[in-house]
């Protein structure tokens, strides 16, 4: 870690993703927060479950991501919980992004929330949906792994 810091802060992770979806590749953006919603993501309060980042106007817009309300602050200065949120990534980025998604079936996902330096971080991925027999295969091989770790730690 830079600056001799240690990051106290959780990492959110969209779990369903992994399980609902390929990922094809990953990108790290930054995301444009209030101080409420900051506070909200270091103690661990958002569900990327339902979530999706689309290029829209030229910008990229992080949709249905849900940061819970701050407990300690006033609810004048408390922020709304599932409002769109601004992404920030390179032109020549967005633009790569902007032509992933225009294959039929592919989009993007964010798949975790977590801080770098002090700065909120999401981890976007493009993503294309699985099949409900393409998920099957997926439980049946990390079923398969998970036995065959459990043999081999058996065996020393």
């Amino acid at each position: 870690m830079s600056k001799g810091k240690a990051n106290l802060s959780p990492r959110i992770n969209n779990r369903r993703a992994l399980h609902d979806y390929f990922i094809e590749a990953k990108i790290e953006c930054g995301i444009v927060l209030v101080g409420s919603e900051v506070k909200s993501l270091r103690a661990g309060k958002a569900n990327l479950q339902e979530a999706f980042a689309r290029v829209e106007r030229g910008e990229l817009i992080l949709h249905q991501c849900h940061i819970d309300p701050y407990e300690k602050a006033a609810i004048v200065y408390n922020h709304v919980p599932a409002r769109e949120r601004k992404l920030l990534v390179h032109r020549r980025e967005m633009r790569k992004l902007e032509d992933a998604t225009k294959v039929k079936g592919t989009t993007l996902i964010p798949l975790a929330i977590y801080f770098k330096d002090g700065f909120a971080k999401l981890e976007l991925g493009v993503a294309k949906g699985k099949q409900q027999h393409d998920k099957r295969a997926t439980i049946k091989q990390k079923e398969a792994d998970r036995d065959l770790r459990r043999i081999t730690m058996h065996r020393q």
